[in-house]
């Protein structure tokens, strides 16, 4: 992981932001393994409100090489802190929809990862009353 040279402001941002999350909602379906995911905009959904409640925000940047495809993902806080983390798949397939389609992975699980949150399945956490 990168990062600026000291990130103790966004540290103690990203901790409030964190409190405030909750996982990001299996609302997809994916007929190939018959089993519902958190798409990205459920992840999107999930993080974004709290960490710009506490003076974050993220950016996603595509990166290739040769023979993979991914993300960089960058959390900043508004004093200028940053950290951020590369995340590439090997590309299987050298056409413009598998890149697409791995970026697009890429940036859900980048985002997902980075900031600490699982995905869960709504109907199941209903079921046990946990609080979010």
């Amino acid at each position: 992981m990168k990062s600026s040279e000291s990130i103790k402001n966004l540290s103690e941002a990203f901790v409030k932001a964190q409190i405030q999350m909750s996982g990001a909602e299996k609302g997809s379906n994916n007929p190939f393994f018959k089993s519902k995911y958190a798409d990205l905009n459920s992840v999107i959904e999930a993080v974004k409100g709290p960490l710009n409640d506490n003076g974050l925000s993220y950016t996603q940047h595509p990166v290739s090489t040769e023979r993979a495809v991914g993300v960089v993902t960058r959390i900043m806080h508004i004093s200028g802190e940053w950290i951020e983390e590369e995340f590439t798949m090997p590309l299987t397939k050298a056409d413009p929809q598998a890149s697409a389609s791995l970026i697009s992975y890429s940036r859900r699980y980048a985002l997902q990862s980075i900031c600490g949150i699982p995905a869960i399945d709504d109907d199941g956490e209903k079921a046990v009353s946990r609080p979010r």
